[in-house]
């Protein structure tokens, strides 16, 4: 009963006085993820609702948490709306410029009620960033995917081969393949620059070719995560494939020996030859 006055209480709220607030501006590329923090861990005493523009689109209440209840909400977010129980944050995924607005946060607990709003502004994508990267290199040669941005010391940086993450930065430490598999793939082919955030791929072999992608998240009250995506198409060497490369090599080591013997062979019929010419 004392949730559902609670939450009764959180429907219209709209501000009320002795209610404490807070305002933040956060400015976003369309396409890229924002996290709009609480700031605060939530318990099972703390309601906590988000609203877009004096819309509820997301509330918890004890150990449960719902998002976008209604079709209007369903129909303008599509599934894009991410909410953290443990702490009330709320996460907009692939934002677009009609997200663009105020989110307002309010929590209500037995000691005090908080209200914190976010003016969210959605920009469209530059042109230079709407186009996927396209590269193209001969096997054998390096490729190197810069993120084309301003790396901030907190920043963290992950890059992505076709969905499994093979490099991060995180703070000044940088990780490339912990996993088998990235390992095995890559063999110690591939170089990150600690200080732009730049992949190198070194001696390039086909089965690199495909999507790489950097997420790229600053860490602040408001977390806004941007995606770079780059595909990588790699060419084999004109010419001989690599098998007949393969036969090639067997059959010249097989000539090497063969010519090998016969020079030995010759040297001690010689060396006989000499040895009965001087018993004679």
């Amino acid at each position: 009963m004392k949730n559902l006055f609670i939450f009764l209480l959180i429907l219209p709220y709209h501000g009320s006085s002795g209610v404490g607030s807070d305002e933040e501006s956060v400015s976003v590329m369309e396409r890229d993820s924002v996290t709009l923090h609480t700031g605060v861990k939530t318990n099972q005493q703390e309601e906590v609702a988000w609203y877009f523009n004096d819309t509820r689109i997301a509330r918890i209440s004890g150990d449960f948490s719902l998002i976008c209840t209604d079709d209007e909400c369903k129909e303008r977010f599509r599934d894009r709306l991410k909410l953290d129980h443990q702490t009330g944050s709320l996460t907009i995924m692939n934002i677009i410029t009609t997200d663009s607005g105020d989110y307002k946060l309010v929590i209500i607990s037995s000691s005090s009620d908080n209200i914190k709003i976010f003016r969210v502004a959605v920009h469209d994508v530059p042109a230079a960033r709407q186009d996927e990267k396209t590269k193209s290199v001969v096997e054998g040669q390096s490729v190197t995917l810069d993120p084309g941005v301003t790396k901030n010391p907190n920043d963290v940086m992950t890059w992505h081969f076709k969905e499994t993450l093979i490099a991060e930065i995180t703070g000044d430490q940088s990780k490339i393949c912990t996993d088998d598999e990235c390992k095995e793939r890559f063999r110690d082919r591939l170089k990150l620059d600690h200080q732009t955030g730049s992949l190198t791929i070194m001696n390039t072999r086909t089965t690199d070719s495909g999507d790489y992608k950097v997420l790229i998240s600053s860490s602040s009250v408001v977390v806004v995560t941007s995606l770079k995506s780059f595909n990588i198409s790699i060419t084999a060497v004109p010419g001989l494939s690599p098998a007949a490369v393969g036969g090639i090599c067997v059959a010249l080591l097989l000539v090497v020996c063969v010519v090998g013997g016969l020079a030995i062979r010759k040297r001690v019929c010689m060396q006989q030859n000499n040895q009965e010419n001087n018993v004679l």
